[in-house]
C-alpha cells in the first residue's frame, strides 16, 4: 500500500478571474471520506508566470533574436519592452484588488503602452459608453485587460500558437477522432509557454510527491495543458497515477477506442467524479482493492471500460457545498473584456461558480446532449439545504458573490431558495442560468432581485416560433419577450444565448431573429448577447433522427473514430452561407450591446 497527497490539478487555460469549481467539487467529497487533497490552479499560476517582468524579459531576448516577419503584437512589444517591464507586475496588483489607488493613473492613458488592442478606441470611440464616462477604477480595469490581451497576442504570436485567454468559442464541439494528431502536437520543441507550466509543476511535485493527480478538463481548449502537465508529473514523480475527468471527456471521449492517451494518463473518468475518484483514492492511497466505477483504462494493451456496479450516482440534494479552502481566491484576476456590464460578469469579479442541481429539468431539446447524465439525470436540492451550503460557503471564504452554473434553475425551485437566502439575512449577490418561460413572472423577478439576483441568462437561441418548435424549446417569443420585461422590470441584467445554421434555417429567419434582438436592446429589456454557429452532436436527439430536419450525416472516418467523437459532419441541401451570416448577426449584436446602430437597417450589418 502507498498513502501519499492527492493532488487535484486545473489545467490551462480556464478563466483567470475565479477558480473553475471541479477541483472544490472533488477536494469536498473527498474530505468527506478522510482524506485531505491538495488543490491548484495551474491556469491562474500560469497566466500570472506569463504576466511578470522576469518572463517578459526573457520573451523579449528570444524575440529579439528571432529575424522575419513578425505580427504587430510582437512589433509592439519589442519596441516598447521596457516600458512593459516596468508597469507589468503593477497592473497585476492592481486587477487583483492589491493597488486599487493604481487606478487614477491607469486612467490616464498616459501610464500603459497601448498596442493595437487599444486602436478600437480611437477608431470607434469606445473610450466611453453609451452612459458617459467609465468611472476612473472600471476604466482603469478595461484598459489595464487590454494590455494583458495585447501581450497575450504576442505570447500568442510570438512564442507559442496554442497559447491564448479562455473565451467562448464559436463551435462549442471539437472532434479529434484520433490521438495521434495531439501526441504529435505534443511531442513540439518546448516553448517558453511550456517551459513556464513545467517549472510549476515541478514546484508542485517536489512540495507535495502525490500518489494520484487528477486533472479536470472542462473545455477542448484544456487538453493539451492537462496532457503536458501530466506528462511532467509523471516525470517528476514516475509512481504517481493519473487520472483525467471533466466536460471535455464525459461528452468527447465516451467511446474510446484509442489506447495512446494512456501513454499520457493512467484513468479517464466519466460523469460525476466523486464516486470514481474516491474508489481510485481507495485503490491508490489505501491499498484496497481495484473496483473503478465509470471508468477507463488500459489493460494488456487494451482500452478497457469500467462500468462498476450499478448504483446511484451523487445525489445533488445531499452533496457538501465546493472545498475552495486551499485555493488562495485573492491571486485571481479579473479582467474587463467588454464595457458591457453583463458581458463582463464572465470575466471581471471573483464569482464562485456553485452547482446547486444535477442535470435540466427540462431536458427535450433536441440540439442538446440529452442522453448524457449532465443533462438526462435531473436532482435538485431542498431550498433551504441549498441556502444553508451557500451560507457555509460564504463564511468559509468570505466572499458573497455567485455563479450558478446550474442548466437551468426551475422557477417553482428558485423561489423557495430565493426566500431562504432572505431569511438567512445575508447579502448574496448571484446570477445564473434560466429557461425564458412564463413562470417568471414580474413578482417572482422581484423576489429573486431581493435575493441578490442581479443577471440571469438564458437560451432564446434562433429567435423565430418556427424553429423554436422544431427545436422542441417549449418556449414562444412572446414568452421571452414577457420574461425580459419581469426581470429588465426588477433591475435584473439579462443575457441571450442564441444560435444560428440551425437545419431548415433560412436567410430571412436569421434576419428575422436579429431584429427581434435588436428590438428588445432597444428597449432596454435584453443587456447582452452572443451567437453560436449551430453544431449536431452525437449524444443530441437531432443525430438520432436527422431526416426530420432535412439534413444528410456525411461519412464519418470508417473505423478511425477511436478517440474523440462529438460533432457529427452533415449536408443540408440549399444552406445559406452561414458563415457570411453569422459574421454579420455578431457585428450587429456586438454594436447592440454598447447601444449603437439601433437604428440603423437590418441590412446594413450584411453588406
Amino acid at each position: 500500500m502507498r498513502s501519499g497527497t492527492i493532488l487535484l490539478l486545473t489545467p490551462p487555460l480556464v478563466q483567470a478571474n475565479a477558480p473553475y469549481p471541479a477541483t472544490a467539487v472533488l477536494a469536498a467529497s473527498l474530505r468527506a471520506r478522510g482524506y485531505e487533497p491538495v488543490q491548484a490552479d495551474l491556469s491562474l499560476a500560469l497566466v500570472l508566470r506569463l504576466f511578470s517582468s522576469d518572463f517578459l524579459a526573457r520573451a523579449q531576448a528570444q524575440l529579439a533574436r528571432r529575424p522575419g516577419r513578425q505580427s504587430p503584437a510582437v512589433r509592439h512589444f519589442l519596441k516598447y519592452a521596457p516600458d512593459y517591464f516596468r508597469v507589468i507586475d503593477d497592473v497585476v496588483r492592481f486587477l487583483q484588488g492589491r493597488a486599487p489607488e493604481l487606478a487614477y493613473r491607469l486612467a490616464t492613458r498616459a501610464f500603459l503602452p497601448e498596442g493595437p488592442r487599444f486602436a478600437p478606441l480611437d477608431e470607434q470611440g469606445l473610450d466611453e459608453t453609451a452612459a458617459g464616462p467609465l468611472a476612473v477604477t472600471d476604466r482603469a480595469k478595461w484598459l489595464a485587460s487590454l494590455m494583458l490581451d495585447d501581450l497575450a497576442d504576442m505570447i500568442r504570436d510570438g512564442l507559442d500558437p496554442r497559447f491564448g485567454f479562455s473565451r467562448y468559442g464559436e463551435r462549442l464541439a471539437v472532434s479529434q477522432p484520433s490521438f495521434a494528431p495531439l501526441a504529435r502536437a505534443l511531442a513540439a520543441p518546448p516553448t517558453l509557454v511550456t517551459e513556464a507550466l513545467d517549472a510549476l509543476v515541478d514546484e508542485l511535485a517536489d512540495r507535495h510527491d502525490p500518489a494520484l493527480a487528477a486533472l479536470t478538463v472542462p473545455f477542448p481548449g484544456c487538453l493539451p495543458g492537462a496532457l503536458l502537465a501530466a506528462r511532467r508529473l509523471r516525470r517528476r514523480c514516475p509512481a504517481v497515477r493519473l487520472a483525467l475527468g471533466g466536460g471535455y471527456v464525459n461528452t468527447e471521449l465516451r467511446e474510446l477506442t484509442d489506447p495512446a492517451v494512456f501513454d499520457w494518463v493512467d484513468y479517464l473518468c466519466l460523469d460525476d467524479g466523486e464516486e470514481p475518484l474516491g474508489r481510485l483514492a481507495a485503490h491508490v492511497c489505501r491499498g484496497e482493492p481495484f473496483r473503478p466505477l465509470r471508468t477507463f483504462c488500459r489493460e494488456a494493451g487494451r482500452v478497457v471500460y469500467h462500468a462498476g456496479v450499478a448504483e446511484e450516482p451523487v445525489d445533488a440534494a445531499a452533496a457538501q457545498h465546493p472545498d475552495f479552502k486551499s485555493l488562495d481566491l485573492g491571486r485571481y484576476l479579473p479582467m474587463v473584456e467588454s464595457v458591457n456590464p453583463m458581458h463582463r460578469l464572465w470575466s471581471d469579479g471573483c464569482w464562485l461558480k456553485v452547482r446547486l442541481s444535477h442535470g435540466c429539468y427540462w431536458r427535450r431539446c433536441r440540439f442538446c446532449d440529452t442522453s448524457v447524465d449532465y443533462i438526462a439525470r435531473y436532482v435538485a436540492p431542498d431550498p433551504e439545504a441549498a441556502a444553508d451550503r451557500l451560507a457555509a460557503l460564504s463564511r468559509e471564504t468570505g466572499r458573497t458573490a455567485f455563479h450558478f452554473t446550474d442548466e437551468a434553475l426551475a422557477p417553482g425551485w428558485l423561489r423557495p431558495l430565493a426566500g431562504a437566502l432572505q431569511s438567512r439575512g445575508g447579502n448574496l449577490v448571484w446570477w445564473g442560468n434560466i429557461r425564458f418561460e412564463k413562470a417568471f413572472t414580474p413578482a417572482l423577478a422581484r423576489t429573486l432581485a431581493a435575493s441578490g439576483c442581479v443577471a440571469v441568462t438564458g437560451g432564446l437561441e434562433c429567435g423565430n416560433d418556427r424553429l423554436l418548435r422544431l427545436m422542441n424549446k417549449g418556449i414562444t417569443l412572446n414568452q421571452v419577450e414577457a420574461c425580459c420585461e419581469a426581470f429588465a422590470g426588477a433591475g435584473i441584467l439579462v443575457h441571450a444565448y442564441l444560435i444560428y445554421g440551425f437545419p431548415t434555417q433560412t436567410r430571412a429567419e436569421a434576419l428575422e431573429a436579429l431584429a427581434f434582438v435588436r428590438g428588445l436592446f432597444a428597449r432596454g429589456l435584453l443587456h447582452s448577447a452572443y451567437w453560436h454557429r449551430f453544431a449536431l452532436t452525437c449524444h443530441s436527439p437531432l443525430a438520432r433522427d436527422p431526416g426530420s430536419v432535412g439534413i444528410r450525416l456525411l461519412p464519418e472516418p470508417a473505423g478511425r473514430v477511436r478517440f474523440a467523437r462529438n460533432e457529427i459532419p452533415y449536408e443540408e441541401p440549399c444552406a445559406p452561407d452561414w458563415e457570411r451570416l453569422g459574421e454579420g448577426l455578431r457585428r450587429a449584436t456586438y454594436n447592440y450591446m454598447l447601444g449603437r446602430g439601433l437604428d440603423w437597417p437590418i441590412g446594413r450589418w450584411f453588406r
